[in-house]
């Protein structure tokens, strides 16, 4: 199905975005992890809110959750792992498209510093998507970097269809297939020549072909090829919108202060300009 807008971001912004563009009678989409996974979510009490003082963190996602889906808002919970234009915008998640005419990242902040060597093998042995690059690596040795709770499954699948993989995580999963070394996480890099040639873990090198770094969730910048960032955030001006046609953002992947209420404003704002966008085509 194409939606009218597509929304990254299951936050308090891009739920006011969603719920700023079905007031406008447009078709929405959100792609994100469940909001009961929010860093907001294990918020003890928040204060600052207009007109909702002393709410936890819990009550006040619920209470956002809520009022997007009664609007008519649409949900799939999971990772974008690549996306491309295409009549508006073709999201990948997980083995899934989606396709949207008009795009607003809300996607918070990416609290996961990327490794040494890491944007600089990036296509050239760094990948973020065990699903879509794994039979470049049949029959090779790889190295997946666990920072998600699909990491030991995206693991599996990359050793059912023949690779040769050793895992990195700080802390070894339960759900680890037992068949698939493990070492735990030091000071990690990336290193190579014209491509990946292994992951340095500690002082130890894991000599490998390829190495999927697989987060919670992979950055805008990554995602779409000539974002225009400011400072490790997203560049856009007073409509919210990017220097990419149709694409918008809010909240804190444009910047401090990271509150709840300028994310919210933001997402109001970048769901008006998207609907403008839209109407105008």
């Amino acid at each position: 199905m194409v939606y009218d807008v597509i929304v990254l971001g299951s936050g308090p912004a891009g739920l006011a975005a969603a719920v700023g563009a079905r007031g406008r009678n447009k078709s929405v989409l959100v792609v994100g992890n469940r909001w009961q996974d929010s860093p907001l979510a294990k918020a003890e009490r928040i204060d600052n809110y207009l007109g909702m003082p002393g709410m936890t963190g819990t009550e006040m996602l619920e209470r956002f959750h809520r009022h997007a889906a009664d609007m008519g808002v649409e949900f799939v919970e999971g990772k974008v792992i690549s996306m491309m234009a295409f009549n508006g915008y073709m999201l990948t998640v997980g083995s899934e498209f989606y396709q949207g005419k008009a795009l607003i990242l809300a996607t918070g902040v990416q609290r996961q510093a990327k490794y040494p060597g890491e944007e600089a093998y990036l296509g050239r042995g760094v990948s973020y998507c065990a699903t879509c690059d794994g039979m470049l690596y049949r029959n090779k040795a790889v190295t997946v970097v666990g920072r998600s709770e699909e990491a030991p499954q995206e693991a599996a699948y990359l050793k059912s269809i023949g690779c040769q993989v050793t895992y990195v995580a700080p802390k070894k999963p339960e759900n680890l297939a037992e068949d698939i070394p493990f070492i735990p996480a030091g000071k990690l890099a990336v290193k190579g020549e014209q491509t990946v040639t292994g992951l340095e873990v500690g002082e130890q090198l894991i000599p490998c072909d390829g190495v999927f770094i697989l987060r919670q969730a992979v950055a805008s910048a990554d995602l779409l090829p000539g974002l225009e960032m400011d400072s490790g955030s997203v560049k856009v001006n007073r409509a919210m919108a990017t220097n990419l046609p149709g694409v918008f953002a809010a909240g804190d992947c444009t910047g401090a202060p990271l509150q709840v209420a300028k994310a919210v404003g933001e997402g109001h704002v970048a769901a008006l300009s998207a609907c403008e966008y839209l109407d105008k085509q």
